[in-house]
């Protein structure tokens, strides 16, 4: 693996953990995530003009997985 590449999946796997609040111990699924979404990308940027993927999807697979907040459960009267 490139040293460019390395140093691309280490910081999406940093960006990653910030954005789900920098817990502990997970830090293998981060690497994991990353490494699938900069293999995607490059992957992707080897496909001709017009088997490119949506806007979309390319937009989602960068954005950091987000946990949903606890919220209270609304009682049924």
């Amino acid at each position: 693996m490139s040293d460019d590449k390395q140093d691309r999946i280490r910081q999406r796997a940093h960006a990653i953990w910030e954005g789900l609040g920098r817990p502990e111990g997970q830090d293998r699924e981060h690497w994991a995530q990353a490494t699938r979404e900069i293999e995607a990308e490059d992957s992707a940027k080897k496909k001709p003009a017009g088997k490119a993927a949506p806007k979309a999807k390319a937009a989602a697979a960068k954005a950091p997985l987000a946990k949903k907040p606890a919220g209270k459960a609304k009682s049924a009267k």
